[in-house]
């Protein structure tokens, strides 16, 4: 289940067990919640890592283009 699904879902039913009075329900809840959250939070690190990776291996292809370019010249 997703990031989003799973908190949605958290959401649910903590609401539940306030209204039916149900601690179970309701700490269910809090720890489907807060794991959609976590893995929200991972995905979105995730995103950015992955992000970070291609601009450096971008980077480290010019680099590469450049020292193969500079020793051709000698």
């Amino acid at each position: 289940m997703g990031g989003k699904s799973e908190k949605r879902k958290g959401q649910v039913e903590e609401v539940a067990g306030i209204l039916t009075g149900k601690k179970s329900l309701e700490s269910k809840g809090k720890t489907d919640r807060r794991a959609g959250e976590a893995k929200e939070k991972v995905g979105h690190v995730k995103d950015k890592v992955e992000k970070v990776a291609e601009i450096a291996e971008g980077k480290a292809g010019k680099i590469i283009d450049k020292a193969k370019d500079a020793s051709r010249r000698k």
